[in-house]
C-alpha cells in the first residue's frame, strides 16, 4: 500500500489559501463566496465478534483531521473554481490481533503505519446554472452516494455535471474513475459489492419536485463498466396532516449483468420507508425485498439509497425480505437543544445458508448531542450501539464513540 506522508494536509491547505489570494486579484467572486472548514473527528471503534473465531474483536481509537475548500466562481459569462480535500489520519491506539476496524489502513495481524493522508482538488466551471466538476469528488446521489462512516471520508476521481436551468429539474451525469477507500491512501478500481471492479462508472438520471416540492421523483441510470448496469426509480412524498407530516420514500432498482464479466446478475431491489412525525417525535416503518439470485449490486463501502443500510447490516443477500421499526426523538422541542436520539429493529430472512434458511435482525440505538455555547460550542459527541445476531455470519456487539468539531478557516 502506498503511504503519503502527513504533510499532504499542509500542502492542500496552502493550496487552497494561495488559490483564494490569487482570486483576490482576478475576481471577487472567486474569493468572496470562498469557504474553508477544518473538521476534527475523534473516533473510538470496538466491534465484539460473540462466536468463536480467529479474532475476537476489531477495537482502534484514532484521530482524524478533514480539510475542505471551495473558492468561488471567477467573474464573467463563463465562472472558473477549485474545490480542495485533505485528510489525515492518526493511530491512537491498535494492536495486530484487533485491527481492522476500517479506521486505519490496518487489518488482523497487522495494526499498519502510525498515519495516512490524501489530498486531492476538483476544478469546477460554471455557466448559467450548470457546474461542470473534473478531478476529486465525493457525490451524494442515489445512485452512488460516497461513504463517510469511518475516520476519512471515501472519494473518487472523476468528471461530474450538475444542470439546473429548469425549476425544479436537478440533472446529473458522471463517470467515476477512480476511488479513495476510506482507510487507504490508494487510488484504485471501483469495486461493486458483489465482485468485479471497473475503471469507470457512468451515471445519469435526476430529479423533479413539484406539488410545492411535497412530491419528488426520480429517475436514474448506471453502469460500472462490465459488471453491472442499474436503473432506480424513486418517488418522495410528504404530507402535512393536522400536527403530523406523513412520508413515503419509495425506491425500485433494476440491476443485470453488462460486458464479459462472468456475473450473472438479475436483480430487483424493493425498498420503501414510511414516517410519520409530530413535534419532537418520528416513527419509521422500512420494508425492503432483494429479490434476485445475487446480493443487490452497489459500489463498495457507499451508502446504498435502501431502506435498510444500517449500522452494520444491509440485508441485501439473496432473496432477503426485511422490515424495520425506528424510533427518532428531538429533545429541543423539549427544552434540551442540541441532544437527539433514535433507536431501531430490523429483521431480515427469506434467504438461504448452505440447505437451511437464513435469518437475521440488527437493533441500533444512536445519541447525539451538541454543545450550544461556551469555548467547545458545535463540539459534538455520538455514542452509536449496535447488536447483530444472524445465522448467516458471525454474531457481533459494537459501539462507536465519535467527537467532531468544525471550525471555519474562511
Amino acid at each position: 500500500m502506498k503511504h503519503v506522508k502527513p504533510h499532504a494536509l499542509a500542502g492542500a491547505v496552502a493550496l487552497a489559501l494561495g488559490a483564494t489570494t490569487a482570486g483576490q486579484v482576478q475576481a471577487s467572486g472567486f474569493a468572496d463566496d470562498a469557504s474553508a472548514t477544518l473538521q476534527l473527528r475523534n473516533f473510538y471503534f470496538n466491534r465484539d465478534f460473540r462466536d468463536p473465531g480467529a479474532q475476537s474483536k476489531a477495537e482502534e481509537w484514532a484521530q482524524g483531521f478533514i480539510f475542505k475548500a471551495e473558492s468561488g466562481f471567477t467573474e464573467g459569462f463563463i465562472g472558473f473554481g477549485l474545490d480542495v480535500y485533505a485528510g489525515l489520519g492518526v493511530k491512537l491506539d491498535s494492536a495486530d490481533e484487533r485491527a481492522g476496524s476500517g479506521l486505519l489502513p490496518s487489518s488482523f495481524g497487522d495494526e499498519g503505519p502510525g498515519s495516512y493522508s490524501e489530498a486531492t482538488a476538483a476544478a469546477k466551471v460554471r455557466l448559467s446554472q450548470s457546474v461542470l466538476k473534473v478531478g476529486g469528488l465525493m457525490p451524494k446521489l442515489p445512485i452512488a452516494s460516497s461513504g463517510d462512516l469511518r475516520l476519512l471520508p471515501q472519494e473518487f476521481t472523476g468528471a461530474s455535471l450538475a444542470v439546473n436551468e429548469i425549476d425544479n429539474l436537478d440533472l446529473q451525469a458522471g463517470q467515476l474513475r477512480e476511488v479513495n477507500y476510506r482507510n487507504s491512501t490508494n487510488s484504485e478500481d471501483i469495486r461493486a459489492t458483489v465482485g468485479g471492479s471497473a475503471d469507470r462508472f457512468n451515471y445519469l438520471g435526476g430529479s423533479y419536485a413539484f406539488n410545492s416540492d411535497n412530491t419528488k421523483i426520480g429517475l436514474w441510470g448506471a453502469e460500472l463498466d462490465d459488471v453491472y448496469e442499474q436503473t432506480l426509480i424513486n418517488l418522495i412524498h410528504n404530507q402535512p396532516v393536522g400536527d403530523w407530516v406523513l412520508g413515503a420514500n419509495l425506491a425500485y432498482f433494476d440491476t443485470g449483468d453488462a460486458g464479459s464479466q462472468p456475473l450473472d446478475i438479475d436483480h430487483k431491489m424493493k425498498s420503501l420507508m414510511l414516517s410519520a412525525a409530530t413535534g419532537a417525535h418520528t416513527f419509521r416503518l422500512g420494508y425492503q425485498h432483494s429479490d434476485g439470485d445475487t446480493a443487490f449490486p452497489y459500489l463498495a463501502e457507499t451508502d446504498p439509497y435502501i431502506a435498510n443500510y444500517v449500522q452494520i447490516l444491509d440485508f441485501t443477500r439473496a432473496d432477503e425480505k426485511s422490515w424495520q421499526a425506528r424510533y427518532d426523538i428531538n429533545f429541543a422541542t423539549l427544552g434540551v437543544p442540541g441532544l437527539s436520539a433514535f433507536t431501531r429493529y430490523v429483521q431480515g430472512d427469506n434467504f438461504t445458508v448452505g440447505t437451511s434458511e437464513g435469518s437475521e435482525w440488527e437493533r441500533d440505538i444512536d445519541i447525539s448531542y451538541t454543545l450550544q455555547s461556551g469555548p467547545l460550542k458545535n463540539l459534538s459527541v455520538r455514542w452509536r450501539n449496535a447488536m447483530v445476531r444472524s445465522n448467516a455470519t458471525r454474531d457481533i456487539d459494537e459501539n462507536r464513540l465519535i467527537l467532531n468539531y468544525s471550525f471555519a478557516l474562511k
